[in-house]
């Protein structure tokens, strides 16, 4: 679950960056409950919207990153460059000599960092 400042905001960045489209919405008064997911995938992406709400969010120090494996590493990092998502350079982690992965990291909207992983080895 994410909780998200600008609901449509949100759904355009995680749709556009992932392909991630609304399959399922739960409206309450106060908050809403938005799960996102795509054909490629058995997982949903929870948003939580308070309505009203306008101060950020603080990440405090328990939140980590949400992890997302993709084919052409370079492709993906150039279109999301275009889109204006400011990705990071691509880097490896390796193990002495053995690549175990290659990747770059993105923030969604709300300052949320995804790891957007190459599908190899261990991340296929």
């Amino acid at each position: 679950m994410i909780r998200v400042r600008e609901l449509e905001r949100s759904l355009e960045f995680y749709r556009l960056a992932f392909g991630l489209i609304e399959g399922h919405r739960l409206d309450f008064p106060d908050f809403a409950l938005v799960y996102l997911r795509n054909a490629e995938n058995d997982f949903e992406v929870e948003l939580t919207w308070n309505k009203g709400r306008e101060l950020a969010y603080t990440h405090g120090d328990g939140y980590g990153h949400v992890a997302v494996a993709v084919s052409g590493l370079e492709v993906e990092r150039a279109r999301f460059a275009e889109l204006g998502f400011g990705p990071t350079p691509v880097k490896e982690f390796k193990d002495g000599d053995t690549l175990l992965a290659r990747y770059f990291f993105v923030q969604d909207p709300d300052g949320y960092k995804i790891e957007v992983l190459e599908k190899s080895g261990h991340y296929v």
